[in-house]
């Protein structure tokens, strides 16, 4: 039964994976994402049902417009592939509890903010505003203990980023600053602090290879949500793991 909750979980976050590919390409445009269709981006021509099943028809098509022959960003198939690999994830450690609630809306926050920041270096108010009363909800059901520790975890995310923004002179993004308080608000003090080391860390990296790849100097602009969400996501399910194992070599 629990295997196929998690395949049942995994073809949910699959589906919702491609719905979130159009939340973050059109909402920073403001653009409908319920009454546009999907269209090419080369020949505009409206997407059929065989273009839109998720993952399959990237790979059936091989990566190209049926009619156009344009190549497809292997964004939108890497998306909806994680989307679905974390749902089933979520499902596959905290089973039919309120816990599944917070990771999948965390997941979605965390996956249309990834689309949103590589697709235009912003994270929108709007989906963070969209995402904050349903993070509170799902925290109420399932708090963290103590209890306080999301309220902690939250204003710990915010002023830390605020601080790095202010001694930076603006090198931390507002939308980095925002995320980091719903962040806060799911893991808690420490974990928020763990995954702040783990971006930065991963940010880093992620940068150096960007920047050697495109051979355009320190001033390339980097788009820091990635290594945010990408972070969030492992402290999120290995939060305790790595910290346990941490402490143990102290």
């Amino acid at each position: 039964m629990d295997i196929m909750y998690t395949v049942f979980a995994g073809i949910f976050g699959l589906v919702f994976g491609s719905f979130y590919n159009v939340v973050g390409l059109r909402v920073p445009l403001k653009k409908s994402i319920v009454t546009l269709p999907s269209r090419c981006g080369s020949c505009n021509r409206r997407l059929q049902a065989i273009d839109l099943i998720p993952v399959f028809s990237y790979l059936l098509l091989r990566g190209e417009c049926r009619t156009c022959g344009a190549k497809v960003s292997p964004i939108y198939a890497i998306t909806e592939l994680a989307t679905g690999l974390l749902f089933a994830l979520a499902m596959w450690r905290f089973g039919l509890t309120w816990e599944l609630a917070v990771a999948f809306v965390f997941i979605s926050l965390l996956v249309i903010i990834n689309v949103t920041d590589i697709a235009y270096m912003l994270i929108p108010n709007k989906i963070l505003l969209f995402f904050l009363p349903l993070l509170i909800i799902a925290r109420i059901l399932s708090p963290l203990e103590p209890w306080w520790d999301s309220l902690v975890g939250g204003v710990l995310g915010f002023s830390l980023l605020l601080l790095i923004a202010v001694i930076s002179k603006g090198g931390m993004g507002g939308g980095d600053i925002k995320l980091f308080f719903l962040i806060g608000l799911v893991l808690g003090a420490v974990q928020t602090l763990l995954t702040l080391f783990l971006a930065s860390f991963i940010g880093m990296i992620a940068g150096f290879i960007i920047l050697k790849i495109r051979g355009q100097g320190r001033k390339t602009p980097v788009p820091f949500g990635p290594s945010i969400t990408i972070a969030a996501i492992i402290v999120y399910f290995y939060g305790e793991q790595i910290i346990n194992s941490y402490v143990s070599l102290l």
